[in-house]
């Protein structure tokens, strides 16, 4: 049975987007400044608490969501009640891109890691899109992101030995800083990413950390990339 998380309906800070530190990778990068004072006022900024929910599927989509901070992840419900994480939504990726075609939405949005997110409601991008091209292009280009993402969850991690997939999980989600960590995640969240059970993906992970491939260290995984890549490809 679909559990029920707490929705977020208080959105009590305005955003300042002139000021925002990732506006150039964000949503509104390369519209003019302007044009951004004018609506800015619409646009609402939360800070978010883990297991708290930006929208729950089927509720009607009045607004898109960029995330600023943190990470969401999108699930959806199995006939058995179990949950399946479809795609993770980090910092600068847009999400509830449904609403703007009319649609309600398709998952239920829900804080992995506590996030900061900013909501710009769909006639407010609306507007946008009649004074600002650019916004249309960068939508257009943040939707095919979107559902790029969405084809190599179930092509990468999908398909092939609960082994396999956990190695390609670990591998998609370590920084591209280099170094090799990624973000923690429960035993049971990453079952529902694999499709694989809770048991399973335990099972995989002391398994790796046996082996000396991956590590735990204050809310991160270590990983040894090449190693984890060796058995990805097996």
């Amino acid at each position: 049975m679909k559990l029920t998380q707490p929705v977020m309906t208080s959105w009590c800070e305005t955003a300042d987007c002139s000021l925002c530190t990732m506006r150039a990778s964000v949503l509104f990068a390369g519209i003019d400044a302007a044009l951004l004072r004018r609506i800015q006022h619409d646009i609402d900024e939360q800070h978010l608490l883990r297991g708290e929910s930006l929208y729950h599927m089927g509720d009607a989509g009045r607004a898109i969501f960029t995330v600023r901070e943190g990470l969401v992840k999108l699930v959806q419900y199995l006939p058995d009640g179990g949950e399946r994480i479809v795609r993770l939504v980090r910092a600068t990726d847009v999400t509830g891109l449904e609403a703007l075609v009319g649609q309600a939405y398709q998952h239920d949005a829900i804080v992995e890691q506590d996030s900061v997110v900013c909501r710009i409601p769909v006639d407010v991008v609306r507007r946008l899109e009649l004074e600002s091209p650019q916004l249309y292009r960068e939508l257009m280009r943040r939707w095919q992101q979107a559902l790029s993402e969405a084809d190599a969850w179930l092509t990468e991690l999908g398909t092939g030995s609960a082994r396999q997939r956990v190695a390609r999980l670990l591998l998609r989600l370590t920084d591209e800083s280099g170094n090799g960590l990624c973000n923690l995640f429960s035993r049971k969240d990453m079952g529902a990413m694999l499709g694989i059970t809770t048991e399973s993906a335990s099972r995989m992970v002391a398994e790796l950390k046996r082996a000396g491939m991956l590590s735990e260290r204050a809310g991160s995984f270590h990983c040894d990339r090449a190693a984890l890549a060796r058995i990805a490809a097996e």
